[in-house]
């Protein structure tokens, strides 16, 4: 589905899928947009295509990434088939799997520095990926998905681990 970005300090913090506002609507404009960029190149694999959605209701491109993308990171834990997994499965020409939300999903960016892991796995559906980097101020050291029935829910336990995990 189309996903909602946040991002603070230029660094993409948050993905919530299915975004906020989506509708069937803004899912057909964004897949056709995408189809066409990705008939035109003849692509294989996973893409990851960033829009501004002005207030007329434009989707402007923002940045395309030809490869697997933080922005689908949540897709490990809340998609039918993640996007590493679809990304090999196409280019090695073997069918895709279901993309959809198998629930409400958030992914939250662990930036700078990895809080206590006590912490962070605390809420029920988190689910902690590091991935073994050193801290630095502005690098993005691992990520937490957050999975459950409940959109708001989700919301609301993204938000205590964003609190739990500054920006640093």
């Amino acid at each position: 589905p189309v996903v909602e970005n946040v991002h603070v300090e230029g660094i993409l913090r948050r993905t919530t899928a299915p975004a906020p506002g989506w509708t069937p609507e803004l899912q057909e404009r964004a897949e056709s947009r995408v189809a066409a960029l990705l008939n035109d190149f003849d692509y294989v694999g996973v893409i990851g295509v960033e829009f501004f959605e002005t207030a007329e209701g434009e989707l402007l491109a923002n940045e395309i990434a030809p490869r697997v993308h933080n922005t689908g990171h949540w897709t490990q834990d809340g998609a039918g088939t993640s996007q590493f997994e679809n990304h090999l499965r196409a280019v090695i020409g073997l069918p895709l799997g279901d993309t959809s939300a198998r629930h409400a999903a958030a992914m939250v960016n662990l930036i700078g520095r990895v809080p206590e892991p006590v912490g962070t796995l605390l809420p029920d559906g988190a689910h902690l990926h590091l991935y073994g980097k050193s801290s630095r101020p502005g690098r993005k050291l691992g990520h937490v998905n957050l999975i459950g029935a409940d959109a708001g829910e989700v919301a609301e336990a993204a938000d205590r681990i964003e609190g739990s995990a500054p920006i640093g």
